[in-house]
């Protein structure tokens, strides 16, 4: 699917439309020392195999691609719930 680089949406902070910039959110970077990666390194570690079964059946095909916009004026990102996409493009114009 193929969507503008930028669109006229409301902005909640300037409270009016304005232009948006258009970009997909990415995953930030894990921290190493997090309680939930502790706990799952815990459960991981020695010649066992993972903690719960792998799911082989009816497993998604897509995963969910959230849009970020960027107000032009004051800088403020709106990111809006994920869509369910094969491939995702932001066409700059």
């Amino acid at each position: 699917m193929n969507i503008k680089g930028s669109m006229n949406k409301y902005c909640p902070r300037c409270h009016k439309y304005t232009e948006h910039t258009i970009s997909t959110y990415k995953k930030g970077q894990d921290r190493n020392r997090a309680q939930g990666k502790r706990r799952m390194d815990r459960k991981t570690k020695g010649y066992g195999s993972f903690p719960k079964p792998i799911q082989h059946r009816f497993a998604k095909t897509t995963k969910k691609t959230a849009l970020k916009y960027k107000c032009k004026d004051c800088g403020y990102i709106i990111q809006t719930k994920g869509m369910r996409l094969k491939r995702l493009e932001v066409v700059r114009t």
